[in-house]
C-alpha cells in the first residue's frame, strides 16, 4: 500500500515545476526576443513578454536578407542542409547497425567476437580524435562540400551495433527454428521477424541520432568552405560573432528558434515509442 504524503508529494511537485522553468525560461527569452524590433532588444530592461514582429522576423529570417553584417546561405537552406545531413546520419547509422549486430549474433564466422570488441572499441575513438586522418580521406574521396560529406563519416556507430545485438539475443531461438522450418531465408528472418520486434529500439535510436547529427558543429565546419553548404548550429555560431558588430538579437533568436523546431517535432512525433524503446532495452 502506497502511504500518502502530503509533504513529499508537495516537494516532488515543487522540484518538477522549478525544473520545468528552469528548462523553458531560456526558450521562452528566444520566443520573446524573436517578437521584438531590433531597437528594442537594445534597450534595458530585456522584454519578457511577446511584442508584434513576430511574422516580420520569421520572413525576414527565413527568405530574407537575414541578419546584416552576414554573407551566409539563406536560412532556410541551413535547415534543409541540417535536416538532409541529420536524417542521412540517423537512417544510415540504424542501417548499419542492423546489420553488423544481425550477423554477429545469427551467423557463425570465425573471430566474431572480436570483430565485434573491434567495433565496440571504436567508442573510445569520436570524431575529434581522428578528425584529421578522416578530413583527409574526405578529401581524397571528393566529398568536400556535400552532403556525403557531411554524413557519411559520422555513420558508424558502436553504441546502436551494441544495443541491437541485446536486442536479437532476446529473441528466443524457437523463432528462428520455426523460420528455418518454414523455409525462410536469413533476409526473410531479418524483414519478417527481427525488424518488426525491433521497431521500438529502431525508433528510441532514431530520435536520439536525429539530435546527435542536428546539433554537429566541428566537422561540417571543418569540411564546409561553400556557403550553400552552411548548416543551423554552424550559422548561429557565426551570427553571435556578428553581432559583437551589427546586434540583431531578433534576427539571431528567430534563427535559434527555427533550428529547434525540427529536434523538438521529432521527439514529440516519436514520444511514445522512443519511451517504451528505451525501457524495452533493458529488459
Amino acid at each position: 500500500m502506497v502511504e500518502n504524503r502530503p509533504f513529499a508529494t508537495f516537494l516532488t511537485h515543487l522540484v518538477l515545476v522549478l525544473g520545468v522553468i528552469a528548462i523553458a525560461l531560456p526558450v521562452w527569452i528566444t520566443f520573446v526576443a524573436a517578437t521584438h524590433d531590433p531597437l528594442r532588444m537594445g534597450q534595458a530592461p530585456l522584454p519578457m513578454w511577446p511584442g508584434d514582429h513576430f511574422l516580420t522576423n520569421m520572413k525576414q529570417t527565413l527568405f530574407g536578407s537575414g541578419l546584416s553584417g552576414t554573407e551566409g546561405a539563406p536560412v532556410w537552406l541551413m535547415l534543409l542542409n541540417s535536416l538532409a545531413m541529420a536524417l542521412m546520419i540517423s537512417t544510415g547509422k540504424i542501417i548499419i547497425s542492423l546489420l553488423s549486430a544481425f550477423a554477429i549474433v545469427y551467423f557463425k564466422f570465425p573471430f566474431r567476437m572480436t570483430f565485434f570488441w573491434m567495433i565496440f572499441i571504436t567508442l573510445m575513438l569520436p570524431v575529434e580524435v581522428r578528425i584529421l586522418p578522416t578530413f583527409e580521406v574526405v578529401a581524397d574521396l571528393g566529398m568536400l562540400n556535400s552532403y556525403w560529406g557531411l554524413s557519411v563519416p559520422l555513420i558508424a556507430s558502436a553504441t546502436a551495433t551494441f544495443m541491437f545485438r541485446q536486442v536479437f539475443l532476446t529473441v528466443p531461438d524457437e523463432m528462428l527454428e520455426s523460420a528455418r522450418i518454414d523455409g525462410a531465408g536469413p533476409l526473410r528472418f531479418f524483414f519478417d521477424i527481427l525488424l518488426p520486434l525491433s521497431r521500438t529500439n529502431i525508433a528510441a535510436l532514431f530520435v536520439i541520432l536525429f539530435i546527435y547529427g542536428w546539433n554537429q558543429y566541428l566537422w561540417p565546419l571543418l569540411i564546409t568552405t561553400d556557403t550553400s553548404m552552411t548548416t543551423i548550429v554552424m550559422s548561429i555560431k557565426q551570427m553571435l560573432e556578428a553581432a559583437e558588430q551589427s546586434p540583431q538579437w531578433n534576427i539571431i533568436m528567430a534563427t535559434a528558434l527555427l533550428a529547434m523546431i525540427p529536434p523538438v517535432f521529432v521527439v514529440i512525433a516519436m514520444q511514445k515509442l522512443f519511451v517504451q524503446g528505451l525501457t524495452e532495452t533493458d529488459k
